[in-house]
């Protein structure tokens, strides 16, 4: 079975491969023009391979790839579990969880699962459990119903039994293993967080960490948290003086070999809220994470 296409109507005059990077999100025009290329884009049921192939508001656009019964067509963001409650995705680097400001309009995964649950019946809709930055790819959880998302959201750090985040940072650390506690408060106009080792009235924040790779330029960390603070893993790493890869926000002043902040969530478990079984995903370590100890 052939997969249900992406549709899109075009919001304003451009060029195709603008239409395309502005309603699909997290893409490049290099991806944009190999998708065009495979002939699997239709502008009102015409196939079209041009990048600068003029489009104008109201036109519909249809986005056509491979085979299988996942109706998602998307190539930041993947389906690895769903039900009739929930739905847990792989989400890449680039592509935010929700919009950045109320009303915007770039693609966001929030937006990408309405388009998708909606398919098959327009009074579907999904909810945002939790978040992960734009440049952080991975794992997230979107409940099907807003009185689930309220629950999952509620009960969120009992439910999880697991959460591990694979990151690169700079610098070969001393110790194999440790644990970073330490007390986060957000500075509400530049949103910054900041790390104290004592109680300063801020959030307290506990991660465990352990160093897979090492070589003399970077360590490749796995991260167990038993706390979810906002920049957690990217505050603690650079408060031990280990900044992750491409963080420039919190610490890293090196020439990155990476075009991505270095940081994936990598495995969730958790009890499902309704089953109340316990469900495991996993992702592979990104390849580029590993490239950088070849």
């Amino acid at each position: 079975m052939r997969k249900q296409p992406t549709n899109i109507v075009v919001r304003q005059d451009s060029n195709l491969g603008e239409a395309l990077l502005f309603h699909l999100g997290g893409m490049t025009m290099t991806s944009i023009k190999h998708l065009l290329a495979r002939r699997v884009v239709q502008v009102n049921g015409v196939v079209q391979t041009r990048a600068d192939y003029p489009v104008k508001a109201g036109d519909k656009l249809s986005v056509q790839q491979g085979k299988g019964n996942n109706a998602l067509v998307h190539p930041k963001l993947k389906i690895i579990y769903e039900d009739d409650h929930l739905i847990v995705v792989n989400k890449d680097r680039g592509l935010l969880t929700v919009a950045a400001n109320p009303g915007g309009r770039e693609a966001t995964v929030l937006s990408i699962l309405k388009n998708y649950v909606r398919h098959e019946d327009r009074r579907n809709n999904v909810f945002v459990v939790h978040r992960l930055d734009r440049e952080t790819s991975g794992l997230l959880v979107f409940a099907k119903s807003e009185d689930l998302q309220h629950y999952m959201r509620e009960w969120w750090h009992q439910l999880v039994s697991k959460r591990v985040y694979v990151a690169v940072v700079e610098g070969a650390i001393e110790k194999n293993e440790g644990t970073i506690t330490t007390w986060l408060t957000t500075d509400p106009r530049t949103t910054m967080v900041y790390s104290s080792p004592v109680d300063n009235g801020g959030k307290k924040a506990i991660t465990h960490y352990k160093v897979i790779k090492h070589n003399e330029e970077y360590s490749l960390l796995e991260l167990n948290l038993d706390t979810g603070r906002t920049n957690q893993i990217r505050v603690h790493t650079a408060s031990i003086g280990h900044p992750i890869v491409s963080d420039y926000k919190y610490g890293s002043d090196k020439a990155s070999p990476l075009d991505r902040l270095a940081l994936h969530a990598r495995i969730l478990e958790f009890t499902h809220p309704v089953t109340e079984q316990t469900v495991h995903f996993e992702t592979p370590v990104p390849r580029e994470f590993l490239n950088l100890f070849h």
